[in-house]
Parts: structure tokens; C-alpha cells; sequence
């Protein structure tokens, strides 16, 4: 038995902030240096009350009509956010009552950001290879948003909001391949939001601004950019490598790289390292910004559209955690 992605559609919140209305905010930047920095024009962001497992409802739904599936072949349900309704219930419990897909499915939760639709997809192959379930439901939601201090022009020019969906079955257009999966957890005090779990249940009173005027907060997210690309850098080259090892694939014959969609200056550095033909490396950011666990399902979707999304298919995701992985998806 071999493993399908069948189907993928995704969601965007209605709510659309444009650099123009930024700069409103923060009239020391412009509207060129945020497309020069970032690659991005505008984001999506949720309303006060539209959470991360909304955004994968209606991404399922959206997947559903698109495709005429049959919600009740529905067998497993995962679901991939950092920012859940609660802490419990499981959201993808919610999501199963939404959707009325039957009470026979088995549905779960799983914390990762930025490398969270490829380890969705790794273990979707392994329910299905372990003969557990036959279609699964792989959803993404996160509502970064949320987490964002109003002063934050870094991470508010940079993250959307967003919601995904992708079947995987015993069949479809696009067979899953062998995993390269990597953790450092000594990379997570650079990509954190320190309040409001276990470990610091409390709010903080800690607001302090840094040298470029952005706010450093506990309750908020904080990333250390700097730190976030050296690990990218030192990451990505060798799980590339190791990824077309383990599905014996050489260089040369993939035929696109979709990497998670992080900032335009860093993809391009990137690529230039990797020295990855431009034609091969396909971008969308630029109308969504960075989406965390959405942003490989977008791209695909996007290169679907226009007829792009061929051969073999190298998917890497890389980030929050530290967290890496990536796989070869091939096209039949």
C-alpha cells in the first residue's frame, strides 16, 4: 500500500491589512521597503472572534465542494496549530462536530508551526500504512495574529492568518515519499510566546522596546530574527540533501523546491545556497504572508492553478522549535 495526497484547498480570513494601511501605523517604513524586505504585500488576519480551527473548517469545506468528497469517508482528522480554541478540548474534536463527519473518526491535535504540514503528512502515511485509517483529514489553522504586539512592525508586516486542507488516501495525484525529520530544542527561546501555558500561566507586566523601537514581551511573540536565519541556513542544506538520499532521487531531477514560504530574503538566499534553478522554486507570499503550518499547501494549491505542480516535488518545512522536515511528493 502507498500513501496519496487526493485533494488540497485552503482558507483566508476576509480581513485583509495592506502595507499601505502599515505604514499608517509606522511612518518611518514604506511600502517598498517592506515588499524589498519581506516579499509581501498584504495579509489575512482572523476577527477578534475567528479562531485557528474555524480557518480549517472552512478550509474543509472548501475541500469538500471542491472535490465532491464524502465528508463521511472521513476516517482520521489531524489538525496542525500553535494557537488551539482551548487547551481543552482538542480542536480538532470541535472541528469533527462542525464538520459532521461521523463519530467513528478518530481526530487529534499536534503543536507545530513552520514544519507542521510536512510531519502532518508523515504521520497521515503512517495511520494509513499501519492500516489504521483510509482517509485523512490533514488540516492546518493558525491565528499568529493573535499573539502580536499592535507595536510589533516586524512580525506584523510578516505573518497572515490562514487554514488548509489536504486529504490523504490510498489514492490521489501525488504519492508521499520518505521522511527527513529534525528537532533542536535549544533554538526555542528564539521563536516563543512565554506566557499563557503551564510553564508561565500568568500574564507578565514585562513590555520593553528594543534599539529599532519593537516591543519584547512575554505575553507576545518574540523572534530573534538573526538567530531564526542562521539556523535556517545551517538547517535546510543537509535535510535537503538527506531528504533526496532517502527517496534515492538526485538533484537534478526534482522538479520543483516548495520551501516553506518564511520572508523573500531568506528563500532567496536559499536558493542561491542550494544554487536551485529560479524556474524550480516557486513563491506565494506575497498576497497571504508568511502562514506558518499553511504556507506548503498554499504554494501547491497556487501551482496547481496554472498547471505547475508537476513531476517530483521536494516539500520542506523549517522553523519554530527548532523543528525541521521535509519529503518528495510525486505527481502521477
Amino acid at each position: 500500500m502507498k500513501a496519496y495526497i487526493k485533494a488540497i484547498s485552503y482558507y483566508l480570513p476576509e480581513t485583509v491589512v495592506t502595507n499601505e494601511e502599515l505604514i499608517k501605523e509606522f511612518p518611518e517604513w514604506s511600502v517598498d521597503k517592506i515588499v524589498n524586505k519581506v516579499g509581501i504585500d498584504q495579509r489575512h488576519i482572523a476577527k477578534p472572534d475567528e479562531t485557528s480551527a474555524d480557518l480549517a473548517t472552512k478550509a474543509a469545506e472548501k475541500l469538500f465542494a471542491e472535490y465532491d468528497i464524502d465528508k463521511s469517508s472521513i476516517d482520521f482528522i489531524l489538525f496542525c496549530t500553535q494557537s488551539p480554541d482551548y487547551f481543552l478540548p482538542t480542536s480538532a474534536c470541535l472541528i469533527q462536530k462542525k464538520l459532521k463527519i461521523p463519530t467513528s473518526c478518530g481526530a487529534l491535535d499536534f503543536n507545530l508551526g513552520c514544519s507542521g504540514y510536512v510531519y502532518g503528512l508523515s504521520l497521515a502515511k503512517g495511520l494509513l500504512l499501519g492500516g489504521i485509517a483510509n482517509n485523512i483529514l490533514l488540516l492546518t489553522g493558525e491565528t499568529y495574529s493573535k499573539f502580536l504586539h499592535p507595536k510589533d512592525k516586524g512580525n506584523r508586516t510578516l505573518f497572515g492568518d490562514a487554514g488548509s486542507a489536504t486529504l490523504i488516501s490510498t489514492d490521489g495525484f501525488a504519492e508521499i515519499g520518505n521522511f527527513s525529520l529534525g528537532t533542536d530544542g535549544k533554538g526555542a527561546k528564539n521563536l516563543i510566546v512565554k506566557t499563557g501555558g503551564m510553564r508561565n500561566r500568568e500574564k507578565a507586566d514585562d513590555v520593553k522596546f528594543d534599539e529599532n523601537g519593537n516591543p519584547i514581551s512575554s505575553n507576545h511573540l518574540y523572534m530573534n530574527g538573526a538567530e531564526i536565519f542562521n539556523f535556517t541556513i545551517k538547517a535546510v542544506p543537509p535535510l535537503i540533501e538527506d531528504t533526496l538520499k532517502k527517496n534515492d532521487i538526485p538533484f537534478e531531477e526534482v522538479d520543483s523546491f516548495i520551501f516553506h514560504q518564511a520572508n523573500k530574503f531568506m528563500l532567496n538566499y536559499l536558493r542561491k545556497k542550494l544554487k536551485i534553478e529560479e524556474s524550480k522554486f516557486p513563491y506565494f507570499m506575497r498576497e497571504v504572508g508568511n502562514t506558518v503550518s499553511s504556507t506548503l499547501p498554499i504554494v501547491m494549491y497556487e501551482e496547481m492553478k496554472t498547471n505547475n505542480l508537476k513531476g517530483n516535488i521536494l516539500l520542506a518545512g523549517f522553523g519554530v522549535g527548532y523543528s525541521w522536515g521535509a519529503t518528495i511528493i510525486k505527481i502521477q
